[in-house]
């Protein structure tokens, strides 16, 4: 992983760049993560004010907490990596997806990116007060429970979702 990565507030001068991550991850064929980037970004303004309107409580669907999307970007300014961040949990988040959601543009990946977005998204939770962070992965994603533990992950328990997919549950503790 080389030179500065900052994560950044999704916002109309990324567009284009956004556009290439979202279609590089379609034509991977592999599941999008965080559920956001899967969400079609074609009409931008209209991506853009969903991403918004989801961080407060007043225009959430039944089910939904709020939560705040950010991107990771690299000193060229290219997206690589999104992550999500549910501001609290309901039982559904609570037993099945925890408080962060983050993944890395395919062509990206085994850089390092991802041990930083979780790192990077763990000081934005410290700033909403969440100390007691749930990080959720599947069974099977070595690489991912790796990042999870790098980060302080501890972990707690597996479970079977709705989909059959057994995950495992971190809990990341921070000082306030």
């Amino acid at each position: 992983m080389a030179g500065q990565l900052y994560v950044t507030k999704p916002c109309a001068e990324l567009q284009a760049e956004y556009i290439s991550f979202y279609e590089e991850w379609k034509e991977s064929g592999e599941p999008i993560v965080p559920w956001v980037v899967d969400r079609e970004p074609y009409d931008f303004p209209a991506y853009l004010e969903f991403l918004e309107s989801e961080s407060s409580e007043e225009n959430l669907s039944d089910g939904y907490v709020p939560h705040s999307t950010y991107w990771l970007m690299n000193e060229e300014r290219r997206i690589v990596g999104a992550v999500n961040i549910r501001h609290r949990l309901n039982e559904r988040l609570r037993k099945y997806s925890g408080h962060i959601g983050y993944g890395i543009r395919p062509s990206e990946r085994r850089k390092g990116y991802a041990t930083e977005i979780l790192a990077q998204a763990l000081n934005i939770t410290n700033e909403l007060g969440i100390n007691e962070v749930l990080v959720i992965c599947d069974y099977d994603n070595v690489g991912s429970e790796k990042t999870i533990r790098k980060n302080g992950g501890v972990f707690e328990s597996e479970c079977t979702d709705e989909d059959g997919l057994v995950i495992r549950r971190f809990w990341i503790t921070r000082p306030s």
